[in-house]
C-alpha cells in the first residue's frame, strides 16, 4: 500500500470514530436513561510562596464540568483528560 492510501485510511478511520463519539454523546445527552453525558472533576487552587512551597486553598474546591467521551464536545473537555490534570492548580 502506498503512503497516500495509508494516510487517507487513517484520516477516514479517525473521522468515523469522531462521528460515532459525537452521535453517542448526543444520544446520551438527549436520553438520560442511557446515562449522563456530563460529569465533573473537583480541583483546588494553590498559591506559590516565596520559599518555593505552595499554599493550597482546600476551603474553596472548584468543579470543572466534563463530558464522558473520547473527544471534546459542546465546549467541555473529556473527563479522562480533565481527571488526568492535577487536582491542585497553581495560580500566579
Amino acid at each position: 500500500m502506498s503512503a497516500k492510501r495509508i494516510l487517507l485510511t487513517t484520516i477516514a478511520m479517525l473521522l468515523v470514530i469522531y462521528i460515532a463519539d459525537w452521535a453517542w454523546f448526543l444520544h446520551r445527552s438527549s436520553n438520560p436513561a442511557v446515562g449522563n453525558a456530563l460529569g465533573s472533576v473537583t480541583y483546588y487552587y494553590a498559591s506559590a510562596l516565596k520559599d518555593g512551597k505552595a499554599e493550597v486553598y482546600f476551603d474553596q474546591p472548584q468543579t470543572e464540568v466534563c463530558v464522558h467521551s473520547l473527544f471534546p464536545h459542546s465546549g467541555y473537555n473529556p473527563c479522562w483528560y480533565a481527571s488526568r490534570r492535577s487536582n491542585v492548580r497553581t495560580i500566579d
